[in-house]
C-alpha cells in the first residue's frame, strides 16, 4: 500500500471532524429554532463564537496554504552530461553513445524524425525532442536502482518529475498507430527477394518461400501489477508481458504484439499481431513463417517437430529449421538493461 504523507493523515482527519461538527452544528440550530426566549442573548453569543465548524475549515485552509510543508533546498544539477552525450559523443564517439541509448547515433536520428511532429511534442515550450528522448532511452538502457527517477535525474541534470514527464510523452508517442505504420512497412519485392536469398542460401531451395520468423519473448516488470497481479506471473517465475516479434532474416521487425501477460503462451500471443491476422493476403501461395514448437504447426507457419521419428535425415533437417528461427530478440528488445535482470 503506498504510503501516506503528515499532510494526507492530516486532512483526512480534519474532514472528519468537519463533517462531524456540521452535524452538530445543524442539530445546534434546530434546538435554538425551537426555544422562544432568550432571543437577544443568544443573538451577542453568535456574534462573539465562530462556529467550530468555521474554526475547522480555517485549519484546512492553513494546511494547504504552501506546497510544500518542509523547506526545500536545492539540489545541485548539471546538464554536462546530457549536452556532452548529444553534441560530443553523438558525433565523434559512438560507441560511447550507442553504451547510453542503446543504439546507434543514425537510428537515435532516425527515431527524433519519426516521433518529433507527434501531438505530445507541440503542447507548449518544450525540451527540445532529442533530449526528452535521450532520457527515456538512458532510463530504458537501465535496470534497478541505476533506472530510478534520482538517478537518471541526477544524471540528466533535470528534476525529478521531468524524467517521468519525458518517459510519458515517449512512450505515448512511440505507441501511436501512426507511428507503427510510419516505421514497420511491409517489405517491398526487393527485401522480399533478399530474405529468400539467404533462407536458401542457408537452408535449401525447397525452404525458400520460409522468408520469414516469429519468435517471443518475456519483459518483465518492475514489480507486481496491482490489478490482476497473478496473471503476469510467467513460467519464469517473474512477472512479465509478453512480446512477439515478426522478423525477416536480416533481423528487420516488421510487425510486433506487446501487452498480453507473462502467462499468455505464445500461440495465444502471436494471434494478437498483423501477420497473423492477415496472412491470407500478406503472404502469397506457398510462403510461410518460420517459427518454434510453441507455435502450432500451419501451412503458412512452419514449426519443429515435437518428436522424432528415428530417421537422422529428418533430425538434420529439424536442425536446420531451428536455424532459420533466429530473431532480433536477442539483438533487439535484449539491448536494454531494463528488459532484462541485470543491472
Amino acid at each position: 500500500m503506498p504510503r501516506r504523507t503528515e499532510r494526507q493523515i492530516l486532512t483526512d482527519e480534519l474532514f472528519k471532524a468537519i463533517l462531524i461538527q456540521l452535524v452538530l452544528d445543524s442539530e445546534e440550530e434546530l434546538l435554538q429554532d425551537l426555544l422562544e426566549d432568550e432571543e437577544d442573548e443568544e443573538e451577542d453569543d453568535d456574534d462573539l463564537n465562530d462556529p467550530l465548524s468555521h474554526v475547522l475549515l480555517e485549519a484546512l485552509a492553513g494546511l494547504y496554504a504552501n506546497r510544500y510543508t518542509v523547506e526545500r533546498r536545492p539540489i545541485l544539477k548539471s546538464s554536462e552530461n546530457l549536452d556532452l552525450l548529444l553534441h560530443t559523443y553523438k558525433l565523434e564517439r559512438p560507441e560511447i553513445f550507442r553504451s547510453f541509448v542503446r543504439m546507434t547515433p543514425k537510428a537515435f536520428d532516425s527515431l527524433v524524425s519519426a516521433i518529433e511532429n507527434d501531438e505530445v511534442f507541440t503542447r507548449g515550450d518544450q525540451t527540445p525532442v532529442e533530449y526528452q528522448l535521450a532520457v527515456a532511452l538512458y532510463r530504458l538502457g537501465h535496470y534497478g536502482n541505476a533506472a530510478s527517477t534520482v538517478k537518471v535525474a541526477l544524471w540528466a541534470g533535470i528534476g525529478y518529475g521531468t524524467v517521468r514527464l519525458f518517459m510519458k510523452r515517449v512512450m505515448e508517442a512511440v505507441c501511436r498507430e501512426s507511428f507503427r505504420k510510419t516505421v514497420m512497412a511491409w517489405p517491398n519485392d526487393e527485401a522480399k527477394t533478399c530474405a529468400m536469398n539467404w533462407v536458401e542460401e542457408n537452408s535449401c531451395k525447397a525452404w525458400r518461400p520460409g522468408w520469414l520468423m516469429v519468435d517471443g519473448t518475456l519483459v518483465p516488470l518492475y514489480s507486481r501489477p496491482s490489478f490482476f497481479g497473478n496473471t503476469w506471473y510467467d513460467r519464469k517465475s517473474n512477472y512479465s508481458m509478453n512480446l512477439q516479434l515478426v522478423t525477416t532474416p536480416d533481423l528487420r521487425i516488421i510487425d510486433f504484439a506487446v501487452g498480453l501477460p507473462g502467462s499468455q503462451h505464445d500461440a495465444t500471443a502471436w494471434k494478437d499481431t498483423y501477420v497473423y491476422q492477415n496472412h491470407h493476403i500478406l503472404l502469397n501461395h506457398g510462403e510461410w513463417v518460420w517459427a518454434d514448437s510453441a507455435y502450432p504447426l500451419r501451412e503458412w507457419c512452419q514449426a519443429p517437430y515435437k518428436a522424432y521419428f528415428c530417421h537422422t535425415q529428418l533430425k538434420y533437417l529439424d536442425q536446420r529449421r531451428k536455424s532459420l528461427t533466429t530473431t532480433s530478440i536477442t539483438t533487439g528488445s535484449r539491448g536494454f538493461a531494463s528488459n532484462q535482470n541485470i543491472p
